[in-house]
């Protein structure tokens, strides 16, 4: 008698687990699996008893925070640095070379552990890490070398945005080409600041202003990044660049949305005593802004079934709300009037979103037999 062999299983999440299971139910009630199907799919699926990708990121994310405040504690400690200056005590030039040559070989080390290890995404990451902080290291002792008292200081972060950008693209590695995009940031800020002649604003603009156009600009390309078709992607290079869409819309997002808080905040001033005389009303068209920015992302995200535009979204449209409740009402209205008027008003949005979720059920090709 021919023995079958045990059914291949697959381990899910919990959370994905209830996901897959809860579509399994609906095809079934749906007459798109029969009986036989829907237990084969049942037995092939378990929940994992524990979730080790999870804690493997989170051990590298710790780790590396560890060896960051390592040497912090290091740079903090007076007989740790005469130490390390005795030890690096060359020319910038050469320390330069030295955590050049670092970063050079650390990224290299982590291409050969991704090459034999391609399932290891999370190590992998943290050794690009490390050869992200050598190659900053590297690009600060550039800057130390070719000094020359300008304090034109923001083309160190140029230099290291085009290299980060490039390496992100390269190996591909998402996290190198964040910090390729966080230090494109932290150019933009710089310079526009030198140019302006140390400054708060550059063409009208405060810091707020511009990093919300900035991030605005990250965001419309990575959304339209995620959204061009596969088939016409065409060289390598643009396909590892479109491939990066998903973290330069989070990036954008990030420096748009927290750009725009401050600017409900303060408004477009760079003075703190100007801002001082100005009642907190006059900077509402700038809260109302910040309001429908999120309101925007909340249902773009619904619309294109996108986490990441719903989850700012709401979160910063709750941070808008709180912020501009203790603004306006903290003294004048009693705390259960302000948050009786939230409850009834998402009850409300919640009802509506619910009735429409299940008109949509209705209206399916399933639940009509076809």
């Amino acid at each position: 008698m021919e023995q079958k062999n045990p059914p291949w299983r697959m381990a899910l999440p919990r959370k994905h687990h209830g996901i897959v299971m809860h579509a399994v139910s609906r095809w079934h009630e749906g007459g798109v699996i029969d009986d036989e199907t829907k237990a084969q799919l049942t037995a092939s699926i378990s929940i994992a008893p524990f979730d080790w990708q999870r804690t493997a990121r989170y051990s590298f994310i710790i780790a590396i925070f560890c060896f960051v405040i390592a040497m912090g504690s290091i740079l903090a400690d007076k007989l740790l640095m005469e130490l390390l200056m005795r030890i690096f005590n060359a020319p910038a030039a050469v320390k330069c070379a030295f955590f050049a040559a670092v970063s050079g070989v650390i990224f290299w080390y982590g291409l050969l552990l991704r090459k034999k290890y391609p399932h290891r995404v999370h190590r992998n990451e943290a050794v690009f890490f490390l050869g992200v902080l050598a190659l900053a290291a590297a690009v600060f002792f550039l800057g130390v070398a070719i000094d020359t008292g300008s304090g034109h200081y923001s083309v160190l972060f140029l230099i290291a945005s085009v290299l980060y950008a490039l390496l992100g693209l390269w190996f591909p590695s998402a996290l190198v080409w964040i910090f390729g995009l966080l230090s494109l940031g932290a150019w933009m800020g710089t310079e526009t600041g030198y140019v302006s002649g140390g400054g708060m604003y550059f063409l009208g603009m405060n810091y707020p202003l511009r990093f919300v156009i900035f991030g605005g600009a990250l965001t419309m390309l990575g959304i339209a990044g995620q959204h061009t078709p596969v088939q016409s992607v065409g060289p390598t290079f643009r396909a590892r660049l479109l491939s990066m869409s998903p973290q330069t819309k989070t990036i954008g997002l990030l420096n748009l949305f927290i750009a725009l808080w401050i600017m409900s905040i303060f408004g477009n001033y760079g003075d703190m005593m100007q801002w001082h005389r100005v009642r907190q009303y006059e900077l509402l068209h700038w809260s109302l802004l910040f309001g429908a920015a999120a309101i925007a992302a909340i249902w773009y995200g619904l619309k294109r079934d996108d986490g990441v535009l719903r989850g700012f979204g709401l979160t910063f449209l709750f941070i808008n709300l709180y912020t501009r409740f203790f603004e306006y009402f903290w003294d004048s209205i009693h705390k259960a009037v302000f948050f009786a008027a939230l409850a009834v008003s998402f009850w409300y949005i919640g009802s509506r979103a619910e009735a429409i979720w299940h008109f949509g059920e209705r209206s399916s090709p399933a639940n009509h037999g076809v």
